[in-house]
């Protein structure tokens, strides 16, 4: 049921987004001097409408909702990201995504990612079960019943090393670090929560990302790649978590894996 109804509202929020892609959107910068434009605001009202309509009792937090991240969210709330890859949006770039999970527990039991430029959203239907469509933007929304899925399962690292998926804009000295450790085949990069799909569709092994995210940045991706069959952990080795009201909802240095434990 979540999964058809935030289809339907992702294809109409991509519209929204890929219109204002082309016709050039107004750019502003938030407190953080991080970019902000209309796309932002016109996806997320469309996201949060379907989320209302949905689930009435479970709270949301978006990105571009000013609220209090310190508060108590309770057991189980939504996280939206309505555009995330906001850079690769101005730059005209195809990585950027609307983000949509629901947290349950701590931890991410539902996820969607859709990126309207490339016509590709990926979803969870069912715990155990990711899945990948092409889904075009479009005003009038989309049936997910009606659409080709195709499978999201992880893979088996090659022995000859592991494939890397990194921040084409947030590459940094300790994300070079922790790869010098490992055995190192091949690595690309990629904008928005789309490294997450890279690893939960086998085409990559592992994502490192130790500079700052917020939850809302994660959890659709975490919640796919868990479906995928692979998992996300803090420095400390532990279940990337969610909820951290304590931080302001800012997550820590986590690592991304695929099927396996690293390859040295």
């Amino acid at each position: 049921m979540a999964a058809a109804v935030l289809t339907d509202a992702a294809a109409r929020a991509g519209a929204a987004i890929m219109r204002l892609y082309h016709e050039g959107a107004k750019v502003r910068l938030k407190d953080d001097a991080s970019p902000v434009t209309e796309a932002d605001k016109a996806s997320e009202a469309i996201v949060i409408d379907a989320l209302q309509r949905l689930a009435p009792d479970i709270p949301i937090v978006s990105e571009e909702i000013a609220c209090d991240r310190s508060a108590d969210l309770g057991p189980r709330f939504f996280l939206v990201d309505p555009l995330d890859g906001t850079k690769e949006f101005i730059q005209k770039r195809s990585d950027f995504t609307v983000n949509i999970a629901l947290v349950e527990n701590g931890l991410p039991r539902f996820g969607l990612v859709y990126a309207p430029a490339r016509s590709m959203l990926a979803t969870t239907p069912g715990a155990g079960t990711a899945i990948e469509v092409t889904v075009d933007p479009s005003e009038r929304g989309a049936g997910l019943a009606a659409l080709d899925c195709r499978t999201l399962q992880v893979r088996v690292p090659s022995p000859d090393g592991l494939v890397a998926v990194v921040s084409r804009s947030h590459l940094d000295p300790a994300t070079e670090a922790f790869l010098a450790k490992l055995k190192i085949a091949g690595r690309s990069d990629v904008g928005s929560a789309l490294k997450f799909l890279e690893v939960a569709r086998g085409v990559a092994d592992v994502y490192p990302r130790f500079g700052p995210t917020m939850e809302w940045d994660t959890a659709a991706g975490h919640a796919i790649l868990i479906a995928a069959g692979g998992h996300v952990e803090d420095a400390e080795g532990k279940p990337l978590r969610y909820g951290k009201t304590e931080t302001g909802l800012r997550n820590p240095g986590f690592v991304a894996w695929g099927l396996s434990a690293p390859v040295c």
